[in-house]
């Protein structure tokens, strides 16, 4: 199984790089996991709707790019579904069961994601109403899939 992240931007935070590579250690023995940073657009604090439309676009080819026709597709978007860990367990248990061997999960830049990415997305996860910093995304997005695989192969982890 191969699990990909696609996030805009770089990864600054010496501590939250940390904490993803010991949850892609920690994942090492389920799956392959792969985190592919794309540029994000300069974005000063006034645009106009048009200007960040454009921002989201450039940003949206750029995730585009790095996935494939047959990557099972999560957008995480902050009006998507919210589950509790155990159905999200569930669910990568039932796409790896149906064929679906490669996971892409995707974090978009702080204007959030482009139509066309979440038209291209075969879901749309949400962690909730609230707005956390993308870098910080990214580290609770990887324990919730390790918590994920944990669940799955009935370990003591998950509670």
């Amino acid at each position: 199984m191969n699990i990909k992240l696609v996030v805009v931007g770089k990864l600054k935070e010496k501590y939250f790089a940390a904490a993803i590579a010991e949850y892609q250690k920690r994942l090492s023995r389920f799956c392959k996991v792969k985190m592919i940073e794309v540029r994000d657009e300069k974005a000063p604090e006034s645009l106009s709707s048009a200007e960040m439309e454009q921002v989201q676009a450039k940003e949206g080819d750029r995730i585009l790019a790095k996935v494939s026709e047959r990557e099972y597709v999560f957008a995480l978007a902050i009006n998507g579904t919210e589950r509790t860990s155990e159905a999200f367990a569930q669910q990568i248990k039932d796409l790896t069961t149906y064929g679906h061997s490669d996971l892409t999960f995707i974090i978009g830049g702080s204007l959030g994601l482009a139509p066309a990415v979440l038209k291209r997305a075969d879901d749309q996860l949400s962690f909730g109403k609230f707005t956390l910093p993308h870098q910080l995304m990214r580290v609770v997005l990887c324990e919730q899939i390790y918590r994920a695989f944990m669940i799955n192969s009935n370990s003591p982890y998950h509670k």
